[in-house]
């Protein structure tokens, strides 16, 4: 049964969007993933977010650039935790994406994770799923302790190779 939702505003946003579902299977995490508008497809949208806790969904992603309204909507239609990723759009680099995730008005709160930053949307779920899931904390402490393995052999290559030993992976 799914626990997270992925939503995003646009099938343009799929290639973005889809890491923060890579990021959940690494850990082992179901998600239930939605192409939904907050501007075309409005009653859906409210529909999807506020069925979503009575699906067994306990924190939803929702990507979005440009106007970057469909996290605000979602959040709008649920008290789960909502974390928006602002997407590079057209005009400028995703700042108004950013900005638009970010400066939600008091009392519907949305995380904000970095543009394009899905992957680390996906963490932050499950992050929030670990507060009460054991295994999903264990499977976030072994994802972490593989990062960091990384960066010591990284480090390692570098001592040994110095700056100009080779090209970076």
């Amino acid at each position: 049964m799914p626990r997270v939702g992925i939503v995003m505003g646009s099938h343009s946003d799929l290639p973005v969007m889809r890491k923060a579902g890579e990021a959940l299977e690494k850990l082992g995490i179901d998600y239930e993933a939605r192409i939904l508008s907050a501007h075309r497809t409005p009653e859906e949208t409210a529909e999807w977010a506020r069925s979503a806790r009575g699906r067994g969904i306990k924190v939803l992603i929702a990507g979005a650039g440009g106007s970057a309204a469909l996290p605000g909507v979602v959040a709008a239609h649920t008290t789960l935790p909502v974390v928006g990723v602002p997407l590079k759009a057209w005009a400028t680099d995703g700042l108004d994406a950013l900005l638009a995730v970010a400066q939600m008005p008091k009392g519907i709160p949305v995380a904000t994770v970095a543009i394009n930053g899905a992957e680390n949307a996906g963490l932050l779920a499950a992050s929030i799923l670990a507060v009460t899931d054991a295994g999903v904390q264990a499977a976030l402490e072994a994802f972490r302790a593989e990062r960091a393995a990384e960066v010591g052999q990284r480090d390692r290559e570098l001592r040994d190779g110095g700056l100009t030993g080779g090209e970076p992976r």
